[in-house]
Order: structure tokens, then sequence, then C-alpha cells
């Protein structure tokens, strides 16, 4: 084999990386012994060229004989017309091909002779001839080449390019001193963030104007989907003798529009992990003028429950997506019971008495009920509709091996539940695999993306869909979004709440999406994260840093500043310029003050953090203490300790100070925020809910995630003041508390008594790195 690879002209290290490769190796001696049968024992290295791109590129080894017959009788010369014969056969799966039409699209037969290269450049060089002489040999001679290339499409590029060197020669003359200097590069325009750019997008049949996120750029392995009604063209993509008709009504059906789905389980929570699915398929459809459904997968009633249908439906519209339509797997029971039935017709599925336990695990025994009759099954199968088995004690398997060796799938098992929608009309469900790839056909679903765990069951999904003969969406799978410091899964969160560790599946310190609003990240931050992930077959496990880096570019855009003290400190004014309150302007967005102000009353009585005042004044302390001024933030004034007021046990518990113009005053070391005639609130601070970066892992927490809790991950703080700007303020509204961080209303706030989370800090922590 090394000796006939090598006689084709490929290098003896190419050969051996060659025969390493069992598949490829076997194609390209197929097409080398194919060859040398017209041939003869010696061919040249450009015939062997095309035999080994061929073999290489190549889709379906099945249309290797028809190929190599082309290039053996010299018919396909080129790589250009080996490339559009692999385009053409790519997208031509299906037996028998048309040759004619094959070798017209591959240029067989199509003579160029010198007189047509020439009369193609010559006309080239006629349009291009006043910029020529501008630039001379300045001017981009490849422009000149392809414009020649798309006149004759099937000419030799090397006889082009000689033709095109002597015409410009003729024209121009030898090259000058000018000529061969450097032309300077030109300064490239840059362009506007690509958040920021505006764009228009069709959304269920509606244009509308807006941001265009990095994730509807769509970079990476999304760029290699196939257009709507070419499935065929992907890769492991199975055809059978239907599927070009069914593509061909699927089109009819959809007009070509790109169709997505986002199928979340309705028992439990979506969370971050979630959030890059919604994107991904919401942000897929949008960018490419098509509609993206909400699917529930109601098929096990044991777990399901109306809440969660609310909130997914809540949290896909929080991150700003419009669901084309809400459907249900439990729409379709009907026509999947119809297709189970026709599937035992077939041959292709059987009742089986094996239990839940004997079929577990990689290597369970075969089921000896695998080659009953059909007729046999169709009979029992009624019976479990009909609740004439007990649960576990019949199954509806699929006669099929999936990709990771698992054998005969379950479609259906009996489970005497009533359905939240059905009520008690079936006491059989249909499984995860049996449903999700018909529910996607009867949606006519372009492109079924999901996460990679489910590529073993890619298999199972092109084989049902084409043992039924219905239309065989494309599945694709993409990586997982993972943060560490974190659990996502629904039965550790469960464990989480029972045990008291957090309060529900909202509370701030998780990462499910309920949570996160109400901790106040915004939804546009985490779609932001979402597409600086971007879409990978790689799972990607990040640091939760960088969704907090996320909140802050958007928070300071939206979040008004406000100012409010954690740990109160009483400051009286003694010498207070005014018989009453003055009125103090505070600017909403300080760097911005077009967008407005508000009041903030200055009463003799203010409050500061305790933390900034110190008694004795370190070396590069700049706040309060005695000698040492500050200024108050926005009001006009410094103000300067005359005493220091304490408690029983020497405990400062006030501060007299008088107070000073600031433009008649020293200028301060620093400013300090305070309020006067403030709020009295709580604030929650959040921090990690895990010690460890990889709770979940036994090398990192032997005692399991249970053991992992941060004792000080949320700290109360029951007696916070802040300034009574915020009053009108609703759950879920957003502040810069100026110097503290930012800051969302939480749902608990009562009159009298308003609760706020903090969302992140206004600088990233670097202790937390």
């Amino acid at each position: 084999a090394l000796g006939l690879f090598t006689g084709i002209g490929l290098s003896e290290a190419k050969a051996r990386e060659t025969l390493r490769n069992g598949a490829l190796s076997a194609l390209l001696r197929r097409a080398v012994l194919q060859a040398r049968s017209t041939l003869g024992p010696a061919l040249d290295k450009a015939t062997g060229t095309l035999l080994y791109n061929a073999a290489a590129r190549l889709k379906d080894p099945k249309h290797l004989g028809f190929l190599v017959g082309y290039i053996s009788r010299r018919e396909i010369l080129t790589d250009l017309q080996l490339s559009a014969a692999l385009e053409y056969l790519r997208s031509h799966p299906l037996e028998p091909l048309d040759a004619a039409d094959f070798e017209q699209a591959c240029g067989v037969g199509v003579c160029i002779t010198p007189e047509q290269i020439e009369e193609a450049v010559e006309a080239v060089i006629s349009e291009h001839r006043a910029e020529l002489l501008v630039e001379r040999y300045h001017f981009n001679m490849g422009l000149l080449m392809g414009e020649a290339r798309n006149r004759l499409r099937w000419a030799d590029g090397k006889t082009i390019k000689n033709e095109v060197d002597l015409q410009v020669l003729h024209l121009l003359g030898p090259k000058t001193e000018a000529d061969l200097e450097k032309k300077p590069k030109a300064a490239k325009a840059r362009l506007p963030p690509v958040e920021k750019q505006k764009v228009a997008v069709v959304e269920n049949g509606e244009v509308g104007t807006e941001t265009k996120s990095l994730l509807e750029q769509l970079r990476g392995e999304a760029l290699k989907f196939h257009k709507p009604g070419e499935n065929y063209k992907t890769e492991g993509y199975v055809v059978t003798p239907n599927t070009m008709a069914l593509l061909k009504q699927h089109l009819a059906i959809t007009g070509g529009q790109v169709r997505t789905r986002f199928p979340p389980e309705p028992n439990g929570i979506l969370h971050i992990g979630h959030a890059k699915a919604i994107n991904f398929n919401f942000g897929y459809a949008k960018a490419n003028g098509g509609v993206c459904f909400l699917r529930y997968d109601d098929t096990n009633p044991e777990k399901e429950e109306e809440k969660y249908f609310t909130a997914i439906r809540e949290m896909v519209e929080w991150l700003g997506y419009q669901p084309y339509k809400v459907t249900h797997a439990s729409d379709y029971f009907d026509q999947l019971y119809t297709w189970a039935l026709e599937l035992i017709r077939r041959g292709q599925a059987y009742v089986c008495h094996q239990k839940v336990e004997e079929i577990k695990g990689h290597n369970p025994p075969p089921s000896p009920w695998r080659d009953r009759p059909m007729e046999e099954s169709l009979l029992l199968f009624e019976d479990m509709r009909k609740g004439k088995f007990g649960e576990g004690e019949a199954t509806l398997r699929m006669k099929l091996v999936m990709e990771d060796g698992k054998m005969d799938p379950v479609a259906y098992r009996v489970k005497f539940t009533p359905h939240h929608r059905t009520g008690d009309k079936w006491c059989i469900y249909p499984t995860y695999d049996y449903t999700h790839c018909l529910c996607d056909s009867i949606e006519h679903i372009t492109h079924s993306l999901c996460t990679k765990e489910f590529q073993a069951r890619r298999s199972s999904y092109f084989w049902l869909c084409n043992a039924l003969d219905v239309y065989c969406p494309v599945q694709w799978e993409y990586g997982r979004l993972n943060l560490l410091y974190t659990v996502v899964s629904k039965r550790k969160i469960i464990r989480l709440v029972e045990t008291g560790a957090v309060r529900d599946w909202d509370d701030p310190r998780l990462f499910t999406l309920t949570a996160l609003r109400r901790r106040g990240f915004p939804p546009e931050a985490v779609n932001n994260f979402c597409a600086r992930v971007g879409v990978t077959v790689a799972q990607a496990t990040m640091e939760p840093h960088l969704l907090e880096a996320c909140a802050r570019e958007v928070l300071n855009e939206q979040a008004p500043r406000a100012m409010a003290v954690l740990e109160p400190l009483k400051v009286t004014i003694t010498n207070f310029p005014a018989p009453k309150a003055l009125e103090v302007l505070v600017p909403n967005f300080p760097a911005d003050e077009s967008r407005g102000f508000h009041k903030v009353p200055l009463h003799p009585t203010v409050y500061i953090e305790e933390t900034d005042f110190r008694e004795e004044a370190d070396k590069g302390y700049k706040r309060l203490a005695p000698g040492q001024p500050v200024g108050l933030r926005h009001a006009g004034y410094v103000i300067a300790v005359q005493n220091v007021i304490k408690d029983v046990s020497g405990h400062v518990i006030e501060l007299e100070v008088t107070c000073t113009k600031s433009d008649v005053a020293e200028k301060p070391k620093a400013f300090i925020h305070w309020v006067s005639e403030p709020l009295a609130c709580e604030v929650r601070l959040y921090e990690r809910l895990f010690l460890h970066k990889n709770p979940e892992d036994p090398l990192e927490v032997p005692g399991g995630f249970l053991s992992d809790l941060n004792p000080d991950s949320l700290r109360v703080l029951h007696n916070a003041l802040v300034d009574s700007s915020v009053l009108s303020a609703r759950p879920f509204d957003k502040f810069q508390f100026e110097r503290l961080g930012y800051f969302s209303v939480d749902p608990d706030s009562r009159e009298g008594k308003m609760v706020f989370n903090r969302t992140v800090t206004l600088k990233e922590d670097p202790g937390k790195a």
C-alpha cells in the first residue's frame, strides 16, 4: 500500500500519514486501482493529486467509482473541475445521477482556446485601462485575474496569469523605480463596536431596527449550517429514497424559512446554561429572518408543575425574545401514538417486558422479546394504552443501536399519573428519544440545536424520522455553558432548597435565570455574556466574574445614581448655613447630565459610612478624620470634625462637624457620599455560594457540594439608609449606589422598608479572581 500511494506522487511521509487513516486509505486504494485499470500502472502526479483529493473530500463513498471514472478518462483535469464535481455530488445525493447535467456542471468537454483567453484578458484590461495607467504596477492584478476567470470559468489559472502579465507589460512597459516602491497602506476606517451597530432584523414577518448582538453574528461553527431544504448537505445526514420529496414538501410548507425551537422540560427553573440555548435558538432564527418555537417537553407528568411552565415563558421573554408559537409535546400525543402503531407494523418496534434495572447501563442483555410477531406487539401495545400493564411491566422499544452502543431505546412506558393538560386520557407516555425528533418534524424545524450530551441520540433522531418516512430535520450539537463556583442541576438545587442553604430557586446566590433577575442582573448583560462565550462545539466553563463584568457594562449605562449608607454614622453640622433644609441637585448619570437630575435634601443632620471616618488617619487614608476634612458629594460643602461622641463602650456614635463652602475651602483629599432625611432599608450583600471552583468534583470537594457552602455568602444589613429619590422604585428597579456598587429592589420590599440586593460591586474584587 505504501508503494501504491508513493507511486501516485505522495511523499513517503504523506503516504504513511494516509495509511494511519483507515477509511481514507481504503478509498484511495480503490481509486488508484480503478484508475490503473484504465490508464495503466504508471499514473502521473497531476492525476494522483486529483485521486487523493477525490478520496479525501468526497462525502458519500458510493460515488467514488463514478468520480474516478471521469478522472481516469481525462474528463476531469483540474482541481477547479473536481471541486465543482464534489459540490454537484453533495447536492445530488440520490442515484441515478444525470450524467449530462453533471458534465455541464463540471465543465467536462469544455475546451478553452488561447484565443479565448487572450480576448477575455484584453476585455478586462480595457475596462480598467484608466486606473492601470494611473496606478501602474500598484494596481491589484488579482482583480484582473478574477474577472478574466469569471468570463472563462474552466480556463487554466496559470495560462490566464501569464496572459495578464503579458498584456499589462505591453500596456505599461517595464517596471520603473517608482513601481518597485511599496505602496503606503491606507488607514483603516474604524467601525463602531459590533454590539452598537443598528441593523434591520426580520422577526415573525415584521421588520424592526435593533441592536445586533455578537451572538447574532454567529461566528464559528454556526456559519457551516445548511440552508433550509439542503439538509442532505450536512455531514452524517441519512438520505433515503424519500428524502428529496420530503424536503420539497417541507420547503413548500415553510417557504424556505429558518425554524428553530427551544425545548425545555417544565420540571425546573432555567439556569445560565439555558440562557445560551435561548440566545442560540432565538438568535439564530432572528439573524436569518426565521422563527423560533417555545416547545415544552412535557412527557413526564410526575415531575411537571404549572409554576415551571410560567417561569420558563417569563424568562424567555425577560431575555428579550418572543416565541413564534408556544407548543407542547403533549399537543402531538395522538399523532405520536399513531406513528408508534405504524412503527410496530413496519417491524421497527416491539413490546418488551424487561425491567428498568435489566436494561440500564452500557451492556444490558438483548431483549428476549425483540423478535416477537408484529401482531402480538400491536395487541400488547393496545393493552399498555388501556392500562392492563402495571408501571415497569411493559415498554415499547425501537429496533436500533445508538451511537453510544445503547441498544433498542424505549419509546413508550406506562405511568399512571394524570397529565396537567391531557388529564387521564393517557397512561402511557412517550420518551425523549421517541418524542423529540418527531415533534421537530411536525413543526418543520430546520435546525435542531442541542448540547453535546445529545450527540449519542443523533443516530436515533435520523433513524426514527426515516423509519416512518417523515421529514427529517438536522440535529446539530454545541458545547454547554457552565459556570464555576455553582451547581445548576435541578436535583442539586432542590437539595439546596430542602436543606435551607438557599431560600428557593430564585435565591440571588444561585445562577438560575430567576435568581439572576432577582439579584439585579439586566437581561442584556446575560445575553452579552452568552455572546462573548460564543457558539462552539467545545464545552465552555466560565468564571462568574466575566458575567459580572457584563453586568457592570450594562448597569453603568442603565442604572441611575443614588446615595445610600450601609453602616450609618450620624453627623451633626453645627454651623448649618440655612434656617431650613437645602435642596441639592444630584445628576442621575454624572457622565451625561443631559439625562436629568434628582433632588436630595441636606439637613443639619446627615449620615455617612462608618468606614469613612477614623479617629486617627493612617498614611494613605484620605477620608474623614480629625484635622482632615472631606467634601460631601454634590453638596458643595466641605466638613471638618470638631467633636467625636462615643457611647459608654467607647464606640463612636456621632460626629459634630462644621461646614465650609467648597469654593472657599481648601480642596479636600476626598469626597464622600452621605444621606440626609433618608429612608430606612435592608441591604443584602451576596458572595459566592461555594468555596471551591468545582463544588461537584469529588477530588476538589470530597465531602460533596453541600459540605462546600460558604458561610459568608449572605450578609444582611438591617439598618441601612438610602436617599429619598428611590421612594417610588418598584421591584427589579436598579441603581448605582455611589461608591458602593449596583443594587436592585427586591420583591420583598414593602411600604416603609425597602429591600435592596447588591448585584455587583463597582469594580471586580481581585481577591476573587
